[in-house]
């Protein structure tokens, strides 16, 4: 069942926010409380702490028996002798003569997904999402830790989750303050997260922030053409763009387009030059895009300060079926696809560009307990991309999702994927009350 938590409407007009959280239900003071054993006249209580006829059956007088839990230490076995006392409320008036500085600095480092259930306490709280203060020291504290966004529409309304790596939660946020035109999830950076769609017979781009659902259309391109789009977010310039490459249908007259936040427009800049592209799936690492090319073999780069192309010869390791490009840190590129021509000879894996070389080098391989469960069948289609040296893989035929740890090599399985839609569109998305949308 899911636990919902909302909270009232700000001052400012800011919508009312509900959190669907995979877990008991919960609205306000109406969780469910633990329950004690009931001691019925006539019923028999087995439990060897409490038994019929005892003198004195009290938490207090109970006695303890010390066993250590398993896999933990001494400092946390401790705290299981301990008697259990009831939760002392501390006075108003303390709460009230708490600096407002000293308030705002504990409150940012608050999971940003619980600032919701916390704006319900009072009406302070419920305007902090539009107190400069509180996103000054919100913008100086560290990364909240990469989330996963999906984004899907039913007939009716836009559907949005998002899963907390670091909380390993699920939470659902309302998206029914975007326009209906909104069909596709261009990507996220820095906070904001990008939407395209047509609008009629125009198409049409969105900037949006999850958190505090504000948002705005983009002005038109000079070209009406449904583009393949990536948006880049600048938080030292407090600005973004988004890169507008060539047509879906393969029209290959159209200028490269970049709309900057700062002039509010479209600039226009080279033509790609004529290739074969493999995908529309394209990465940005170091200020530069890529794209995967089949004629002439290789990679595309474009290169964001000069907005020029450029072709990159690195061809593709032998046998591969299908490719991923995937920015990491530090102006690492990584591609992932299957290799083999069989169901039972296919594996996984991840390479990485060798930019001295133009080569690309295997780093890792799927495990095949992993490969085998996350794709069973050797035409299945999956998903991937990455963040931070994060890659993460979907399958959702399986219900099922896999993170990879570039740097630390490790593989784990994301719970909670099978309760999410077939159709679901997915990216990493660090959530951030100070991402602006101007």
């Amino acid at each position: 069942m899911d636990c919902i938590a909302e909270s009232s409407q700000s001052r400012s007009g800011v919508s009312s926010h509900q959190l669907v959280k995979n877990g008991s239900f919960c609205e306000g003071d109406r969780c469910p409380r633990q329950v004690s054993p009931i001691r019925g006249g006539g019923a028999r209580n087995t439990s060897p702490l409490c038994r019929v006829g005892s003198r004195n059956t009290s938490p207090s007088r109970q006695k303890v028996i010390k066993t250590k839990p398993r896999g933990l230490d001494e400092e946390t076995v401790a705290t299981f002798g301990k008697a259990v006392h009831p939760d002392v409320q501390m006075e108003d008036n303390i709460w009230a003569m708490l600096p407002e500085d000293l308030l705002n600095e504990i409150l940012a480092r608050v999971p940003p997904f619980m600032i919701f259930r916390l704006r319900s306490v009072c009406k302070r709280w419920n305007s902090i999402l539009q107190d400069s203060s509180f996103l000054k020291f919100h913008s100086q504290v560290p990364s909240h830790g990469p989330c996963l966004l999906t984004f899907w529409k039913n007939p009716l309304t836009p559907q949005c989750s998002v899963f907390s790596l670091p909380l390993q939660t699920w939470y659902r946020i309302p998206f029914t303050f975007l326009p209906q035109w909104v069909f596709w999830l261009v990507g996220s950076s820095g906070g904001l997260v990008c939407f395209s769609g047509l609008d009629g017979l125009t198409f049409k781009t969105l900037v949006c922030n999850p958190l505090t659902q504000s948002w705005r259309t983009l002005p038109n391109m000079h070209y009406n053409q449904q583009r393949q789009l990536m948006m880049v977010v600048d938080r030292m310039d407090r600005s973004f763009k988004v890169i507008a490459t060539s047509d879906i249908y393969g029209d290959k007259s159209l200028p490269t387009e970049v709309y900057d936040s700062k002039l509010d427009r479209w600039l226009l800049h080279q033509i790609m030059p004529a290739v074969n592209l493999c995908s529309s799936k394209m990465a940005y690492c170091d200020s530069r895009l890529y794209l995967e090319t089949l004629s002439p073999l290789g990679l595309m780069m474009y290169r964001l300060d000069t907005g020029y192309w450029e072709h990159i010869p690195a061809k593709f390791p032998r046998s591969l079926l299908d490719g991923y490009l995937v920015a990491g840190t530090q102006k690492r590129l990584f591609l992932v696809g299957r290799i083999g021509l069989y169901s039972t000879l296919q594996s996984m894996r991840i390479w990485e560009l060798d930019h001295t070389k133009i080569m690309w080098v295997e780093i890792s391989r799927m495990p095949p307990k992993y490969f085998r469960a996350l794709l069973r069948l050797s035409a299945e289609r999956f998903e991937c991309f990455g963040q931070d040296n994060l890659i993460c893989f979907t399958s959702w035929n399986q219900g099922k999702g896999l993170l990879y740890d570039v740097d630390k090599k490790v593989w784990s399985w994301i719970a909670g994927c099978a309760l999410q839609s077939y159709n679901s569109q997915v990216c990493f998305y660090e959530p951030r009350f100070d991402a602006s949308i101007r």
